[in-house]
């Protein structure tokens, strides 16, 4: 009875699947939305059945994708595959959301560097290369227009500055594939509780964002990335490369943790709940002027573990 529930499953979602692909692929315009849904199937073949099976449904789901919607399918059926069957994988063992979240980013990050891996030895496109290509092509491209205008030294120069800002984009590619990852796996489990709370009648949820708590040890690792940043390391080396791209995800995950401060404080001084939205809000129209601010509660509540600091001062 469980194996043919297994292969019933199997059969309906992966139908599922690449009924979702298809769309995706044949209606432009709902890509970005269609690419947060396209794990859900995997994740929820996952979250009944486990690991191992989740793995043959992916290849069934390659198989069948290759055959309906040619090469291009392929890297997105892997990408959300991997992500969705890890998301899936941790429901079904029960551990918690943040966990899940996680595992999760941990095969979205997997999945898209697959990817890159795909482009560069079967379609040979180097990602590298095409950035290169796209600043050069915007940089030729403001200079005819700034031609026309004549230019000067000063132009010339806050041109150069562009250019290098350009550059080091480039530089932080692995943490733009670890940020993209972590906003797939977010938002791909979001939906995919949804569904399941709907169908299976579960009650998955993400707790809420005030009780949000990255690892104390997260702090010592963007100090020594932070001091090794100042050291000349040589543009062109590895070990650059690994701490310019440390140094950006851990000012990402602290800000994040300054930010769920900001609404547990919100609510430990029963403010209204549109406080802390509305500093949000305006910290991210301005973030030049406030994300260094945040970034330092960010500090301070997990160096200090400010929240249970107040948590158990509100209740000797």
């Amino acid at each position: 009875m469980n194996q043919s529930k297994r292969i019933t499953d199997g059969a309906l979602l992966t139908a599922v699947y690449i009924v979702l692909l298809l769309i995706m692929l044949f209606v432009p315009f709902i890509f970005t939305f269609g690419i947060f849904m396209l794990p859900v199937p995997f994740i929820i073949y996952a979250s009944k059945h486990g690991l191992r099976p989740a793995l043959v449904m992916l290849l069934s789901a390659i198989l069948l994708s290759l055959a309906f919607a040619a090469v291009i399918s392929l890297p997105i059926t892997l990408l959300t595959g991997i992500g969705g069957i890890l998301i899936g994988a941790a429901i079904y063992r029960n551990l918690r959301a943040y966990e899940t979240w996680a595992r999760g980013a941990l095969g979205f990050i997997i999945g898209i560097v697959l990817v890159l891996f795909l482009l560069q030895f079967v379609a040979n496109i180097n990602i590298y290369q095409e950035i290169d290509a796209l600043i050069e092509d915007a940089i030729s491209a403001t200079r005819s227009v700034m031609g026309q205008f004549g230019m000067d030294a000063d132009t010339e120069a806050q041109i150069e500055l562009i250019e290098q800002q350009l550059l080091m984009f480039k530089d932080l590619l692995p943490s733009s594939i670890a940020f993209l990852g972590i906003m797939l796996a977010f938002v791909s489990q979001w939906l995919s509780y949804k569904v399941l709370n709907r169908i299976e009648n579960m009650d998955l949820r993400f707790p809420p964002f005030k009780q949000f708590n990255l690892p104390v040890s997260l702090i010592w690792v963007y100090f020594f990335s932070l001091i090794l940043s100042f050291v000349d390391l040589g543009e062109d080396s590895g070990l650059y490369l690994v701490v310019v791209n440390t140094v950006a995800l851990t000012i990402a995950l602290i800000t994040i943790q300054g930010y769920s401060f900001i609404f547990f404080y919100a609510d430990h001084k029963k403010m209204h709940k549109s406080i802390p939205i509305i500093i949000t809000a305006a910290t991210l129209l301005v973030p030049f002027l406030f994300m260094f601010i945040i970034r330092i509660i960010g500090i301070i509540d997990l160096g200090f573990s400010l929240k249970k600091r107040l948590a158990e001062g509100n209740n000797p």
